[in-house]
This record gives C-alpha cells, structure tokens and sequence, in this order.
C-alpha cells in the first residue's frame, strides 16, 4: 500500500498517546478559541534538504563587502567563470535588494543571484522578505560562548538528519513531534477545524514537522490524494466485490478490537481510506487555476497544495500547515553547477505557488518560507562547503511586511563574534523566534505559542517583524 503500515503505526500511536501527555492536558485551557482564526490562512514549510549554503543565496553588494566575501571565495568564483554564459557572482550580475529597512544595515547592500530572479522581484514589490542568520539555538549564543561552552549547544550540531529533525522538532532524528504539529495541535484544541483530518497536510512524505501530539500529518502525492492498493480499485484479483472486503476488513468492520496497538492502527486506516475518498472526490479533472507551473519535483508538490487550498470550503478548514521539500543542497563539491540550477528551481517554483494563490485570491491568507538542514561555511574547499549552521531564508505571501531584511547580518569575514569556525554562523535568529512570528500571523496567542514552542521562553524578543 501506498501509505506504509508503519506510517499508520506511528500516526495513531501519536494520537492514542496525545491525550495522556501534560501536554494535551495543556490544551484544554485553550480550548474556547485562539487568538483569532476566523477566515483562512495557511502556512507552507518549504524545506530544502542537504543545507543550502546562505552565504551563495544573500550576498553582500556594497562594493567593500562585496569584494571581501568575493576574495574568501575566489576558488569557487573562478569555477563560476566556467560556466556557460560565464559566471552568475560577479556584481554586475546580481541583483540589487532595494530595502525599505535598508538604514537598519548602516549602509551595507545586499543581492541575489540572477537565478532567484522570480523572487527577487517579490521582494523588490513587497510580497516578499529575507530572514538573515536564522536556525536552531537553546539560548542565544556567540562565539566566546560557543568557544567555552557557557552556553548549551542545540544537540548534533553539522549532522544532516539531526539539524533536519532539530530545525523541524528542536530535538535530534527520532524526534515524535514537529513544530509545525503543534501549531496544528493548537489549532485543534481551538475548535477552528471541525475536522482536523486536513489541517496538517504533507506533499514531500513523512516528515515530522507536521506530527502533532493530537493532529496527525495527512499525506498526498504529486497528483492530489494516495490511495490504498485495493481499497481504490475497481476489482481486486478479477472480483468486484473484493475491494469492498477488503477495506471492511482493514477497518475491522462489525469486530470488537481490544489489542491497542491494532484498534491504533485500524482508526488511522478508517480515517486515511474516508480520507483519500473524500480529496479523491473533490479533486476535478482540471486544476482549478489557470497559472503554469515549472516541470519540477518541488513544483508539483507545490501545484498539488495549491488544489487542496482551492477545496478549503469543500473539506471545511480555517487554518492548514503543508510541507513540501526539494534536496541537492549538500554542496562539498560542484556548487558552481548545483546551486544555481536549485536556486532557479526554487525561485520558479514559489513564484508560480504565489501567483496561483493570487489568482485564488487568498495571497494575504498563505505564507510561505524556506527552511533546511543547515548553513554552510563561508570559507570553501576548492569548488564546494561545508556543514555550517545559520543561514538566510526566505518568506513569501501578500501578507508578508515585505522589501524588507529581518534580523542581524554577520559581515562576510571570518572570526567575528558569530563565526564558531571557518564561517559557520551562529543563529543571532533562532527557529523558535520564526516559528513564533510565523504562529502569530496563524491566529495563536502568547500562550498557546509558549505551549507549542517550549524553548521560546529562552528568547527576549519574541516576534521578529515579519507581518
């Protein structure tokens, strides 16, 4: 089957086991409503697996900076001349933030690649911001700290899976529960979804951004709804009546199950099957929109996100979190070749996603960012770099306080007092503090973001600008 036994298992052990935490116990003192979720709005984690290197996404502009950061990476610069067309880094080939906060940067400039084009210009109009320096912290840190360890470090640090799931979960890989989840959790409690089986939605498989302690993550494929092998098929071993046995028997019809594990696993199989029936059925044989979307793994994740926000009133949903994905940003070698061919995949790719939320009329309802594993260094190993930890990110939706530059900005030279080695940024920005900005917008009040965010406490200033 499509959706693996063991994606049921955990999902239903989640929600069988949510009910008996401190944390569900939490819940029901915001059970009468959130902060405000009237209307709709939804919240699209875009994550980019194997760390994309911040420092070859935001770069510095202003002719001094420009030059420092371009001699730090000479090697990898002169591998851009190679390419065909010659090189996308050199300054007259970037393109120019005009920042309305530009005077919070004391005169510094900042650029994109030629290849992010698509959302340089959402920026440039206002549908569009940058987050610098943002990613996982316990507690805000700088170098000395990072350098005596008087300050706790988030856990496995430079590790893909880890910083994957710590990004997603601010706990290593193994983690059971994301942030994304709990907002979804938070949305729960508040009654804003009557049925909360489409309120935290996955397009790029299990991830566990969306696994909530009581909403569990819906997954769909790149043409809309998975279905169960079987259960959606017209006969099943040349007998009609065989899918309908089938499906009775997965859901354990007209039985009385006292095995926990298995009544888990037979609710999540009920749900999933009406479920996927229900999307099935609502999915028309035409998208609903006429804006084209790129050829492209992370562009169809994206289109099929687009038609489920398209049925909000069909499936009867206020609030949704989705999570879709995009890799081959590990850039040890050949970033000359990979970053720009990724940077124009994902440019396109968010771009026609917001063009179609236009066009749906719900631009100011949908915010969009990037995420991913890490940063990565600032120094280079001939045509590549390595692991780092901070990096610049981007947030999109007509909602969005955009043409603007959120947080600090390291200057691109080594051995600051945020560099804990070779470039590797330390966060001045951490996910609890975009996670909680990003909540805000989503209808959650103080206290139901310091439950959903639990390390949030650890941090003075609790909204960064965004909106």
């Amino acid at each position: 089957m499509r959706h693996s036994r063991r994606h049921f298992l955990q999902t239903g052990a989640a929600l069988s086991l949510g009910a008996a935490t401190g944390f569900a116990n939490d819940l029901m003192r915001f059970n009468a409503a959130a902060a405000d979720t009237s209307g709709y709005r939804a919240l699209i984690c875009v994550f980019l697996f194997g760390g994309m290197d911040g420092h070859d996404t935001v770069i510095p502009y202003d002719t001094a900076n420009y030059n420092a950061y371009a001699d730090i990476r000479r090697e990898l610069f002169n591998r851009y001349e190679d390419n065909m067309g010659g090189s996308t880094r050199t300054r007259a080939q970037l393109l120019p933030l005009n920042l309305s906060n530009a005077a919070d940067f004391g005169g510094r400039q900042f650029a994109l690649p030629p290849e992010l084009a698509p959302i340089h210009e959402l920026i440039e109009r206002g549908d569009g911001a940058v987050v610098s320096n943002v990613g996982p912290l316990v507690v805000p840190m700088n170098r000395d700290d990072f350098q005596n360890r008087t300050a706790p470090r988030p856990p496995r640090l430079f590790s893909h899976n880890d910083q994957q799931s710590v990004w997603m979960s601010s706990e290593p890989e193994g983690a059971r529960f994301g942030w994304g989840g709990r907002l979804a959790d938070m949305i729960a409690a508040s009654s804003s979804n009557p049925d909360s089986t489409f309120t935290a939605v996955s397009a790029a498989g299990n991830a566990v951004f969306l696994q909530g302690e009581v909403v569990g993550q819906y997954q769909v494929g790149g043409n809309g709804p998975q279905e169960i092998i079987g259960v959606s098929d017209d006969e099943l071993f040349g007998s009609a009546a065989l899918p309908g046995m089938y499906e009775s028997t997965l859901k354990a019809e007209g039985q009385t199950v006292s095995n926990l594990l298995r009544r888990d696993f037979v609710n999540i199989m009920d749900r999933s099957i009406d479920a996927n029936r229900t999307l099935r059925d609502s999915f028309g044989a035409d998208a609903p929109f006429t804006t084209m979307f790129p050829q492209s793994r992370l562009a169809s994740q994206l289109q099929v996100v687009a038609r489920i926000i398209a049925l909000r009133g069909t499936l009867g949903v206020n609030r949704q979190v989705f999570f879709v994905a995009d890799g081959g940003y590990d850039t040890h070698s050949n970033q000359h070749n990979s970053i720009p061919n990724r940077h124009g995949g994902i440019a396109g790719a968010i771009r026609a996603f917001h063009d179609t939320m236009t066009e749906l009329g719900v631009e100011q309802d949908v915010t969009t960012f990037t995420s991913s594993d890490f940063g990565r260094t600032l120094t280079i190993n001939r045509d590549g770099t390595d692991h780092g930890w901070g990096g610049h990110h981007f947030v999109v939706g007509g909602g969005v306080n955009g043409a603007r530059m959120v947080g600090q900005m390291p200057l691109p030279v080594l051995e600051h007092s945020q560099d804990s080695g070779n470039g590797r940024l330390i966060p001045t920005t951490s996910v609890d503090q975009l996670a909680a900005t990003l909540g805000s917008w989503f209808g959650l009040d103080n206290g139901e973001l310091d439950i959903a965010l639990p390390g949030l406490s650890n941090f003075s200033q609790r909204d960064i600008g965004l909106f």
